[in-house]
């Protein structure tokens, strides 16, 4: 993996600004493109950027294949005269400043079935035969995440486990007649998988002529209301009608007396192995065809997990089980060659977590807010970084550095910290994104992201995500009067004075 030196930002492509409601794959998006370029930044990290589960979070998807089709961008279908103006009118009236789901959905998806209204009004065009290409390149996914989404639309709405149980059990009749049944339905799925598609390798080559890298994130774990479940049912631990029998989360630990019970189903690693890993193969070519790197979330799932009894409401009766390990890393790079991952190794790292990073030189993570507790010698202050990691001020998990500093320090770990970062006694809220980006810009790791409100010294009213919560996530977005001039001054300077600007095609 390429080790210069480089920095970027972290911003959800729904987070940009647009007309409609929500940040999309439009002129937004490469403007941002050409803002990281004006301040030298080489990475965007994106999040994931699949269809959206409860509470709106792109990591509960229900499938993680899938491009969201609440990011395609109404202005190309203007231009292809598959909307008007008048189309789009209901989403103009949407809010700028964060994205109101419960109004915008029912409004985007109207919008974007009237598109495949009109596109299917002609069959012959050019367009057309590209949309088969398209669904043919893709069969491996494409053609269950169609069916599951028009059977999910037809049943209101419902998981595939309240479905009828030929379905349930993907009886071969049932599919058919579902097939000819549903038939519009699913190339209307096919048809806004095929337009985010587009609009994305349009973005990305977009990037890629500008040396930006996209950056994503494959989380571990599936929903389990998700197409990957319902196609895949020998692969993951659950009973006969599709019930999860065990569940993933985390144990206890002083934070959390209950643990964490995060209810996806786990993996039958086995019957995973006995396949070569097949669906996980598909699952980081389509990674790698969107990202240019991905970060493994809960990299510690791979070495070992935990597995909880889903008829238990805590993980307290969980228990550890050994993951695939470096048989199922050694199986990617034979397919793959090196692989462009990024180990989220957050929390506790155990010895042979680091080791199967290591061995890998796969590249973790360091979290700044992480940093002061513990004295001087936490692993996650600057002075202890390795070249080999991604630093942050902080993640979508966490809050803003501005905010941080307001509300979650301790008076001990708010001195540290106001030490190691050099800040004045008068005012330090107005200086403390400033000194933290300084920070990890001088870090010696290779990589550093930064998220854009911490680089526009936002407040808590710029996080992005509560983890544990189902407030307004990832409703935030930001205006372009929130950049100033100076911000990116700054950024560009910071980028300069620490060697992060030659990039990646220099």
């Amino acid at each position: 993996m390429d080790s210069r030196r480089t920095s970027g930002l972290l911003l959800p492509v729904s987070a940009l600004p647009s007309r409609y409601g929500i940040g999309d794959l439009g002129p937004a998006a490469f403007q941002f493109a050409d803002l990281l370029t004006r301040t030298n930044q080489r990475l965007w990290q994106v999040l994931p950027v699949g269809p959206i589960g409860p509470g709106a979070s792109p990591y509960s998807s229900p499938s993680t294949f899938a491009g969201n089709p609440l990011l395609i961008s109404p202005e190309p279908l203007v231009e292809d005269g598959l909307l008007t103006e008048d189309d789009l009118a209901p989403l103009t009236e949407l809010p700028a400043d964060h994205v109101d789901y419960a109004r915008l959905v029912p409004r985007k998806r109207e919008v974007l079935r009237t598109a495949f209204r009109r596109f299917r009004a002609d069959v012959s065009t050019p367009e057309a035969t590209r949309v088969q290409q398209f669904r043919a390149s893709q069969s491996a996914w494409l053609d269950d995440y169609a069916l599951y989404a028009a059977l999910k639309d037809a049943h209101g709405g419902s998981a595939w486990t309240e479905w009828s149980s030929a379905l349930v059990r993907r009886d071969p009749e049932a599919l058919k007649r579902a097939r000819d049944e549903h038939e519009t339905a699913i190339e209307r799925h096919v048809y806004w998988q095929y337009l985010f598609h587009r609009q994305w390798t349009a973005l990305q080559a977009y990037c890629h002529a500008r040396d930006i890298r996209l950056f994503g994130d494959l989380p571990i774990y599936v929903a389990p209301d998700s197409a990957d479940v319902w196609a895949h049912q020998e692969r993951f631990r659950l009973d006969d009608d599709g019930t999860p029998t065990s569940v993933a989360g985390v144990p206890p630990d002083y934070f959390s007396p209950e643990g964490q019970r995060w209810g996806n189903p786990l993996y039958r690693w086995d019957r995973m192995e006995e396949h070569d890993f097949a669906w996980w193969t598909e699952r980081l070519r389509r990674a790698f065809e969107l990202f240019d790197l991905v970060r493994l979330d809960h990299f510690r799932g791979f070495d070992e997990y935990w597995s909880i009894p889903a008829g238990h409401d805590t993980a307290i009766d969980g228990s550890w089980e050994s993951g695939p390990g470096a048989a199922f890393f050694r199986a990617m790079e034979d397919k793959f060659g090196e692989l462009p991952v990024v180990a989220e190794d957050l929390g506790i790292v155990t010895d042979s977590v680091g080791a199967l990073r290591d061995t890998f030189d796969f590249p973790g993570m360091a979290v700044l807010q992480f940093a002061f507790g513990g004295g001087p010698d936490n692993d996650f202050l600057p002075h202890h970084h390795r070249r080999n990691m991604v630093a942050y001020t902080g993640t979508h998990d966490n809050n803003t550095i501005v905010g941080w500093w307001r509300d979650d320090l301790s008076d001990k770990e708010r001195n540290f910290a106001h030490s190691y970062l050099n800040l004045p006694d008068t005012n330090p809220d107005e200086s403390v994104h400033r000194q933290a980006l300084r920070a990890m810009m001088a870090s010696v790791a290779d990589r550093v992201v930064t998220p854009l409100q911490d680089v526009i010294g936002l407040g808590s009213e710029g996080r992005i995500n509560t983890p544990g919560t189902m407030g307004d996530n990832w409703a935030w977005r930001f205006t372009p009067d929130q950049i100033a001039e100076e911000d990116e001054t700054r950024l560009a300077q910071l980028t300069h004075l620490y060697g992060r600007a030659s990039g990646y095609g220099d």
